[in-house]
């Protein structure tokens, strides 16, 4: 089996954008957007009237405007770009309906997470946040050995216990419920391979 293949990243860019279409949310928030994956399927919904993308990589936002270009005007006319970090109090994004984290978090380095919960629970506090990451229980069915990472740049991989206790922290300190899920082929022991974790503020 192939690491992290195409109908992978397809299927969680449309489960996410599948559930804050749902959501009824009309401001949209992409943090960690990279190369604009997920962008360029809210950007085509006519139910999103803003969507912004936080990216901390210019390389990887320099790649998402590339994409982009390729959309109608109109669809364009929607869209704000911003290079920043997301472990960083943006008061300019507080008040969007909802907020995705797309295979984001575990390039974040351990210590630094407390800083992203207060940023993005704390003072952004989206009425939802849609949260996917790799399940490292998964991991041997991609062919990998003990303790090794899908990607050397991630600094950490959840087990499902660990990313349970994780999610369901978050939620009880920052007043939000957390509905934890999975995306993609279903192994009896090993779960599925991407984490899924749907944050609802409870107010």
């Amino acid at each position: 089996m192939e690491l992290e293949d195409d109908d992978l990243h397809q299927q969680r860019w449309l489960r996410v954008a599948s559930l804050l279409k749902g959501s009824g949310a009309r401001r949209v928030l992409d943090l960690g957007c990279g190369s604009g994956g997920l962008l360029q399927y809210l950007l085509r919904e006519p139910q999103f009237e803003q969507v912004a993308g936080l990216e901390l990589s210019g390389e990887l936002l320099a790649q998402a405007k590339m994409r982009l270009e390729r959309l109608p005007a109109a669809c364009r006319e929607r869209l704000t770009l911003v290079c920043g970090s997301y472990a960083e109090p943006h008061t300019s994004f507080v008040g969007f309906d909802a907020a995705a984290m797309l295979e984001t978090i575990e390039h974040v380095l351990p210590g630094n997470l407390s800083q992203v919960e207060r940023a993005v629970f704390g003072t952004l506090r989206p009425g939802l946040l849609v949260l996917t990451t790799p399940n490292h229980d998964y991991n041997p069915l991609f062919g990998l050995a003990p303790g090794e990472f899908r990607d050397p740049d991630h600094r950490f991989e959840w087990t499902r216990d660990r990313f349970r206790d994780w999610a369901r922290g978050v939620a009880y300190r920052n007043g939000y419920r957390a509905a934890i899920s999975g995306i993609g082929e279903w192994h009896p022991e090993l779960g599925q391979p991407t984490h899924l974790v749907l944050f609802e503020r409870k107010d």
